[in-house]
Formats: structure tokens, sequence, C-alpha cells
């Protein structure tokens, strides 16, 4: 019985480093991606980069025992290696993940560098195991320990480079140290531990030592093995340069850039020309075609609308989706005159018939604009001055382009202000109540009252209900408001019923986000019940829009508030979209004629239309009331065809409630 060292092939030897070395590097730049991504996406780069670095691991431990010169045969067992693959890709799998964890903690660079070290031990004595020689195969601890501790060692200082490149994708000469210090682990690991171990065998073939016959089946492995690697890698770059990149930088419906896509033009390809523009594109009333036709339908139209945009713009230009039915332009060499010319095409091109899937729809759009460098010189800046330009659009009646001004922005400004102050007004008590009576023109008495909001602001003093409401329509403060000012409103007028002051219904305006959940029957009757007033002495105002929105559920809850006793009247009527053909569904008691009809109704057509209102109301047995009553005049020609009860200036306005008590005082006789 003889015992005899093991001898190398340094040209193998250098091929295994190369080798672990390569594999290394490889799953390195796949483990970049892992802090970039979330979920499922995250999982797949961690296990991509664990199997690359794994079986590049396993790749070298058998090529470095086919640099071996051993004077006997050797065969390997199977499945004994196959599970010595398995060990070592579910090693680089656990280290890797704790070592990219989004904390960066030194415990867990140091425990991550131990299962790596650890599992490349495990791997080295798992394949170990798999020969099937004429020998036994000899460790000593000492010597075996030292390897041990280099592969766990240079594992750590692999792992722990980590947190210099982990969240860059780029080169990084730090991801190369790293995956030389892994290599290391894995080599010199592997070849101390068989330089220190002894081969005992029983029968002498030769005098030299010979090269190892390799097992064709272990070739095949390796082999096989090395090229899933390269596949794996090279698969998952692809992945990530086509199919990712896509996904991330592009939107899935339209397929035009996101805003990501958006972020990455801006930052290297919009500046550097004399002057640009960015234009900011908005569907008006969009969201009516997909609740009446379905999202689907939309999606469609959003497609259309895309594609039609990119016509526009051709080659002089990008086209970004960036959410909802909201895209941005940005053309980087382009006048400001040049940018109106192209508003107004983009308008005329959106505004032409879209056919899908048998409807025939038509849209129109708002654009607002913004000029480099005159209204910004990086992309926040002019994406924000491009929005507030969309915003003057919009409120200017839509399908229409505005170019940013500083106007503009005094004006966001200003909104921006109010937004946030209106969030503390109700809870700091700036809110007021105002009366205006309704006048009954024959018998010359008061027969109720409409109650208007007031806000007074601190600082600006009295804010325009004008200006304010639409802000609380849009944030849904409206909701809160209307709730605090039912309860005020009831309240009053139930003191001037004790008070014997006056004992006429008291209106309040609704706003259409008071229908939206349902609740509007539980929070009148709160506050009737609250105040004890009679439910006969409060009157709701609606306006025609919102009699016809979701008009099925807007009727049922408003018979439910006649039924409790409530009334209803229909505020601005002729002005709206309202079909005539439905107003005997509502449950109305009044029609209020809108003040434009009585301002111009020395014209003939608005005299026309007057006395139009009044035949319907007459016929369908509802009261009439005409705003903004300003002159006699106005006064005679109401009484001529049939109104009687009027509210406007000439008869009073809009009054606080200490100066309220005082008119009522003069105008009881």
């Amino acid at each position: 019985m003889d015992q005899m060292g093991i001898h190398y092939n340094i040209w193998i030897v250098l091929l295994s480093f190369a080798l672990a070395a390569t594999a290394a590097y490889s799953a390195l730049n796949l483990i970049s991606q892992v802090s970039h991504s979330t979920g499922r996406v995250r999982r797949l780069w961690l296990l991509s980069g664990a199997c690359v670095l794994g079986s590049g691991i396993w790749a070298m431990h058998f090529v470095g025992i086919m640099a071996s010169h051993l004077p006997f045969k050797v065969s390997y067992h199977p499945g004994t290696a196959v599970l010595s693959l398995l060990v070592s890709m579910l090693s680089c799998y656990a280290a890797l993940q704790i070592a990219t964890a989004s904390r960066q903690r030194m415990w867990r660079f140091l425990i991550g560098g131990v299962i790596l070290g650890g599992g490349i031990s495990l791997m080295h004595y798992i394949g170990m195991s798999s020969m099937e020689m004429e020998a036994k195969v000899h460790y000593e601890i000492k010597d075996q320990a030292l390897s041990v501790l280099i592969a766990l060692l240079a594992s750590y200082i692999g792992v722990f480079m980590f947190r210099k490149f982990k969240d860059y994708r780029g080169y990084s000469r730090w991801r190369l140290y790293s995956a030389l210090f892994i290599a290391l682990a894995v080599t010199g690991m592997h070849y101390t531990s068989l330089t220190t171990s002894h081969l005992q065998y029983d029968n002498w073939l030769g005098t030299k030592p010979v090269l190892m016959e390799a097992d064709v089946i272990l070739l095949t492995g390796i082999s096989l093995v090395t090229l899933f690697m390269l596949a794996l890698s090279g698969g998952a770059v692809f992945l990530d340069r086509h199919v990712l990149e896509r996904m991330a930088y592009h939107d899935p419906l339209t397929e035009l850039p996101n805003r990501h896509g958006l972020e990455r033009y801006f930052k290297d390809d919009f500046f550097g020309g004399i002057s640009g523009a960015v234009f900011f594109v908005d569907l008006d009333r969009f969201k009516s075609i997909n609740d009446t036709l379905g999202h689907d339908i939309g999606d469609l139209l959003l497609r259309e609308v895309s594609e039609r945009l990119t016509r526009c713009v051709g080659g002089k230009g990008k086209v970004f989706r960036l959410g909802g039915d909201e895209f941005l332009i940005a053309l980087p060499d382009c006048t400001i005159g040049a940018a109106e010319e192209e508003a107004q095409h983009i308008l005329q091109e959106l505004k032409k018939s879209y056919s899908i899937e048998g409807n025939e729809l038509y849209v129109t759009a708002s654009v607002g604009i913004s000029m480099t460098p005159a209204h910004g010189t990086d992309r926040s800046a002019l994406m924000k001055a491009a929005d507030t330009a969309l915003y003057t659009s919009k409120d200017s009646g839509k399908n229409k382009f505005s170019v940013f001004d500083l106007e503009m922005n005094r004006h966001q400004v200003r909104r921006m202000s109010l937004e946030k102050d209106l969030r503390k007004a109700l809870a700091r008590s700036e809110f007021m109540v105002v009366y205006q009576p309704k006048w009954d023109s024959l018998m010359n008495v008061t027969v109720g009252l409409e109650a208007l909001l007031r806000w007074r602001h601190p600082e600006h003093g009295i804010i325009s209900p004008a200006e304010f409401i639409p802000i609380a329509e849009e944030t849904g403060l409206i909701v809160p408001i209307t709730y605090w000012m039912l309860h005020d409103v009831c309240g009053q007028n139930m003191l001037w019923h004790k008070a014997k002051v006056a004992n006429v219904a008291v209106s309040i305006n609704m706003s259409a986000r008071m229908f939206e959940n349902g609740s509007l029957y539980d929070v009148v009757e709160e506050a009737l019940s609250r105040a004890g007033l009679e439910p006969h002495f409060l009157e709701l105002e609606i306006t025609e829009s919102i009699a016809m929105n979701n008009m099925e559920e807007t009727v049922a809850q408003l018979s439910k508030l006649r039924n409790l006793g409530v009334r209803v009247s229909l505020d601005d009527f002729g002005t709206g979209f309202s079909s005539l053909g439905n107003l005997d569904e509502i449950p109305v008691n009044t029609l209020k004629i809108d003040q434009v009809f009585i301002r111009k109704s020395k014209m003939h057509s608005k005299k026309a239309i007057i006395s139009n209102i009044i035949a319907i109301a007459s016929n369908l047995n509802m009261e009439v009331v005409a705003e903004g009553v300003e002159t006699t005049e106005q006064i005679e020609l109401l009484q001529s065809l049939g109104c009687r009860v009027m509210q406007g200036f000439y008869y009073g306005r809009p009054m606080p409630v200490n100066e309220l008590g005082q008119w009522f005082i003069e105008n009881t006789a």
C-alpha cells in the first residue's frame, strides 16, 4: 500500500480560475438589477445570478479535478455530482439574497460571506465524494481548516464589496475585484484542500503519474453546465436590454415612451438646441367615454389618439404617455411660432371623428405649452409651466392651447395657496353664510331665502365663491363644507322661527359630490333633526348637470328627500344640457330662471325663452323664481309673463345674519 501526492496541469488550473472569475462577474452583473426591481422580477434576477454563479463554481471544481495527474482511472457518481451542483446554487442564492437587501448592514455582508464560503466548501467535499476510484482520499483536519478559512475570508471580502456597486448597472472596477475574490475563494479552497490531501491506493500502475482519464459523462455535464451558464447570462442581458427595458420605459397600451422614458429623453437628447417646446396634451371629457362606453373602448380611443399625435409630430420630436388621457410632446428644436402652429394642427387632428367598434366618437383636447430656455432649463420646470398653461386652456373653455406666461404662474401659485388654506378654513371657522331674499312681487312679502357661502380669508379678505368653490369641488372639500353649511343654516332658520323674525324656507346649493356616496338623505335628516326644523323649511338647489349625471341614482335620492318633506329647486334652468323630455321625471318643486336671461330680457329671443320657461313650470305644477332682478322694467316684464317670485339686488343683496335681521324688520310691513 503506497501514498502519492497529486500533480496539476498549470494551464488547466489557470483556466479553472478564469472560469470561476467569469462566472462570478456575469452573476454580479445580473445581481446589479436586483436593487432596481421588486417582487417576482427581483426574485428572478436573484435566481438567475445564483444559477450562473453556482454553476460556475461547480464547473470550476470539476475542471480543477481534471487538471490533476493521477495514476489510475477515475469515474463519478452522477447523483452525488448533481447534488453538489444544487448545493452550490442554493448557497449562492441564500448568500446573494442576504447581501443584496435594501438596508446595508455589516452583519448582512458577514452572514452572506459565511454562507457563500460555507457553500463552496460543502460543494467541494460533496463533489470529491462523487469520485469513484481505486484509492481513498485522506484529509488532514488542520490543513482542511485552512482551505475552508480561505473560502470564508475571500468570500466575505468579495461580498463586502457589494456595497460599492450593487446599485450600479454599468462597468465597475469594484465588481471586477469582487468577482476575482470570489474566484479566489473557490480556487483557493479547492487547490489548498487537494494539495494537502493524500491518495491511498493498493495497486501500483506505473512509475510516473499519468493524466487522469476523464469520465465522458462528467465532461458532457461540465460542457452543458457551462453552456447553461453562458446562455442564462446572455439571455438575462438580452431580456434586460430589450424586453425588460422596453417594459420599463414604454407604455404597454400605446407603446409610447412612459415617464421613465421621458426622464431619459430629457436627460440625454432634449436640451442642446437654441429653443425647444414642451406640450401637455389632455383629452376633454374623456372620463364620460369610459363611463358610458366602457374602458375597453376608452383604451382603443387612447391608442388612436397616440397614433394621431405621433403622425402630427413625425420626426420633429417625441410623444410620451404620462398616464390616463395625458400626453406630453417634446420638440427639441422649435420656436414659439412653430409651437403655436403645431398646437393648432394637433387640435385640428384630434377633434376629427373616431370610428371604434361601430361607435362614432368625437373628442377634443386642451394643450399647454412651455418653451426653453424662456420658461425653464430643466425637465421639471418645463413640465410645471406646460401643466400650468394646460389648466388655463381647460378653464377658458377647452379645445384650446395656451402658452405659459408669468400671469398664469401667479394665478397657479395663488390657486395652490388657496387650496392649502382651504383645507384649514373649516377648522379655523373662516366660513360664513349670507342670505339673499326671495320676494313675492305681488304680495310684497319675503317667501324664501337663499343661503350663500363666503370665505373670510385671514390675509386676502373675502374670497369670491367663483374662485374657491371650483377648488373645493375638485378636491372634494365641498362635501364637509356643505355638511357644515346644512347644520348652520338649519340651526339659524330655527332661531328665526323661535324669535318670530321669519317663517320661510331657506335654500342651499348642492354639489354633484354630495350625491356620489348616497348618504345625502342621512346628512340632511341629521341636520334637520339636530336643529328641530321641519323639513319643508329646507330647500336643496341643484343644477341641470347634477340632475342629468347618473340620473336614475340622483332621482332616487331626491325622491327620498321629497318624501321626507324637503323642497327641491332646479337652479340656472335653461343654461344646462338637460332634455325637456326628462324634466317631468325629476322631483322638483321650483324652476329658477338664470340671470343671464333676465339681464338681456329686452332681447326678443330672451323674452321668448323666459315666457316658455314660465309656461313649462306652470304646466308641470312647479313654482318659478327669476334670478338677477335689478330694475323695475325687469319686474314689470316678469309680472306680465306670469312670474311673481323674484330674487336680485333690487330686493336685497346677500346679507350676513346681523344685517338680515334688520332687513326683516324694515320689510315686514
